[in-house]
């Protein structure tokens, strides 16, 4: 059964771009991730700006996942769901990506 997963790519009014997922992240949807991710990203960089990807409501995500994250780790800001932290951490992502908890 594949994994639910819910994607929004919006440009705030203060011209931030921001990707917001829900649910899982997993090969099931990879690609769909990996596709908003890339295009999100491109936006945002096109204006001089990096994409914050909110995971505030991911509650899994697997190695693929890391992955694409890695790939544009540079043009990156995390919002993450305090249980990935150690997934981030132990896959040093943490390292090279700005990470904080989503606001209380």
């Amino acid at each position: 059964m594949p994994a639910l997963l819910t994607l929004d790519a919006i440009r705030r009014s203060d011209g931030s771009f921001v990707l917001s997922a829900a649910g899982e992240i997993d090969l099931t949807n990879i690609a769909a991730f990996r596709q908003a991710l890339t295009a999100a990203s491109a936006e945002a960089g096109a204006h001089g700006a990096k994409l914050t990807v909110d995971l505030a409501a991911v509650d899994y995500l697997d190695s693929a996942a890391i992955n694409a994250l890695y790939e544009l780790a540079d043009h990156l800001y995390l919002i993450a769901n305090p249980v990935l932290m150690r997934s981030l951490t132990v896959s040093g992502l943490a390292e090279l990506v700005t990470i904080d908890a989503p606001p209380v």
